[in-house]
C-alpha cells in the first residue's frame, strides 16, 4: 500500500516566505511539515509518494542522503544531528510530478503508476498528526468494512462549517459515521453535520479508476470530492472522527503558528494555549 502527498501547489498563502523556500519545508519545532506527513505515511504503507514540482527540487533534496554533511558531522562528534539527518535521508520516498496545476484530484491522479490496484492513503500536508495514530484507525474501519474507503473528520463549530467540506451520514459510535454525502461549504443553516473533512483519505482503488475520467470541476480543475461522490454510488464510505490534541493544521500563517506553539508545548509537557478547530 502506498500514501501520497500532494505538494506542488505554489504556497501563495505564504508569500514572500515561500517565494523560494516550498511552504511543505516551513519548519513546525524541528522538523519541516512535510517530513511530518512521510512519516506518518510510513506507520501503514510501504512507500511515500510525493506529487511533487519540478521547481521544488529542495523537498527532494531533503530527503535524499548527504554523504558529505553525514561525514561533517561524524567527525565533530554532533551525534544527535547525524541520527536525525540519515533518518531524513533514509526514509522511503519516491516522486511523481504534477506539471500543471488542475486540481487536487488531477495531483492524486499523477500517482496512479504507483498505487496500482490497491488502495492507497492521501495525506494533505498542510495537516499534521504527530502521534502518528490516526492512519491505523483509518485502515482498522476499512479492514472491518470489506476494504471501503475512509475519510478522517474533525468537529468544527456549526458557525464555521462552511468553510470546509463536511460530510452527511449516520453515526455508528465509537467514532465512525456512515458516510452518505460529502457537500463543499455548505450554508451554516444547511450543513448536515459539522463532521469537517480534515485531510487524511483511505481510498479503494475505484477512487483512482474514477479520477481518470472524472471531468473539470470547480475553478475548471479536476476535484477530488466529484470521485468521491462518484465513489459513494458504487461503493460504502466511511468516516472516523478525530480528535481535536490528534490532529493539526498548517495550512495559514495563523494556524502555522499556533501548531508550533502546541507542538512546543507538548514535547516540553505544557498545555497548549488554545484549540485551533474550536
Amino acid at each position: 500500500m502506498k500514501a501520497v502527498i500532494p505538494a506542488a501547489g505554489l504556497g501563495t498563502r505564504f508569500l514572500p516566505a515561500t517565494k523560494e523556500q516550498p511552504k511543505e519545508m516551513l519548519p513546525v519545532a524541528e522538523k519541516p511539515v512535510i517530513q511530518y506527513a512521510v512519516e506518518e505515511g510510513l506507520v501503514c504503507s510501504d512507500e511515500v509518494v510525493i506529487v511533487n514540482s519540478r521547481d521544488k527540487k529542495v523537498i527532494e533534496n531533503h530527503f535524499a542522503s548527504n554523504d558529505k554533511l553525514l561525514t561533517h558531522l561524524k567527525e565533530v562528534g554532533k551525534d544527535a544531528a547525524y541520527d536525525v539527518v540519515k533518518h531524513a535521508g533514509d526514509l522511503n520516498v519516491s516522486y511523481v510530478y504534477q506539471d500543471e496545476a488542475l486540481g487536487l484530484g488531477h495531483a492524486v491522479l499523477m500517482a496512479a503508476p504507483k498505487t496500482g490496484d490497491e488502495a492507497f492513503f492521501v495525506m494533505l500536508g498542510d495537516v499534521i498528526c504527530p502521534d502518528n495514530d490516526v492512519l491505523p484507525a483509518m485502515k482498522k474501519i476499512s479492514d472491518e468494512h470489506n476494504g471501503a474507503s475512509v475519510i478522517a473528520v474533525v468537529e468544527v463549530p456549526m458557525e464555521k462549517v462552511d468553510r470546509f467540506g463536511v460530510i452527511a451520514g449516520e453515526d455508528l459510535g465509537d467514532g465512525v459515521w456512515k458516510i452518505d454525502k460529502l457537500v463543499e461549504k455548505p450554508p451554516v443553516d444547511e450543513a448536515p453535520s459539522n463532521k469537517a473533512v480534515l485531510g487524511r483519505y483511505l481510498l479503494s482503488p475505484r477512487v483512482m479508476e474514477l479520477l481518470k475520467t472524472t471531468k473539470p470541476g470547480v475553478g475548471g480543475e479536476i476535484q477530488l470530492t466529484d470521485a468521491l461522490d462518484a465513489v459513494l454510488a458504487e461503493e460504502e464510505m466511511y468516516a472516523l472522527v478525530v480528535r481535536h490534541d490528534q490532529a493539526y493544521d498548517t495550512g495559514t500563517i495563523e494556524t502555522w503558528i499556533s501548531t508550533n506553539m502546541a507542538m512546543f508545548a507538548k514535547d516540553n509537557g505544557r498545555l497548549p494555549a488554545e484549540d485551533q478547530w474550536a
